[in-house]
């Protein structure tokens, strides 16, 4: 069975899809770009500041789901420019602990709203 996942302190969904369905101990993320979920709008600022606004969303998208980034054992981030690499993985590294979920990086034509990251997760249920 699936379970919607919501959380107001995460952009809302622009689309047909949910922020995260939650099937058994599994929680699947959908990918997340760097809006103000307050405003709506798209941070300013670099991939760093952009991939900290990712990492938060993910983090409250998560936290409806009673999980936290501890749980994460799959990240997909996708860049617009993969010379952002090093820059969005320092963040990236101050948001996960080891053990690190396995990760895939893939450069991308375009994102939504032209934003430079999207991260999605999937994570398990202790």
């Amino acid at each position: 069975m699936k379970t919607v996942i919501s959380s107001a302190e995460a952009p809302a969904a622009v689309g047909p899809y949910s922020q995260a369905i939650s099937v058994g101990n599994f929680v699947f993320c959908a990918g997340q770009i760097p809006l103000d979920p307050a405003t709506g709008n798209l941070v300013e600022g670099d991939v760093t500041a952009q991939t900290r606004r990712v990492l938060e969303n993910v983090k409250a998208v998560l936290a409806a789901a009673s999980v936290t980034l501890s749980n994460v054992v799959k990240s997909t981030v996708f860049l617009l420019d993969m010379n952002d690499f090093a820059a969005m993985n320092a963040v990236y590294a101050q948001y996960f602990a080891a053990p690190f979920p396995a990760r895939s990086t893939i450069q991308v034509a375009r994102l939504p709203k032209d934003a430079r990251v999207e991260i999605e997760v999937i994570a398990v249920r202790n």
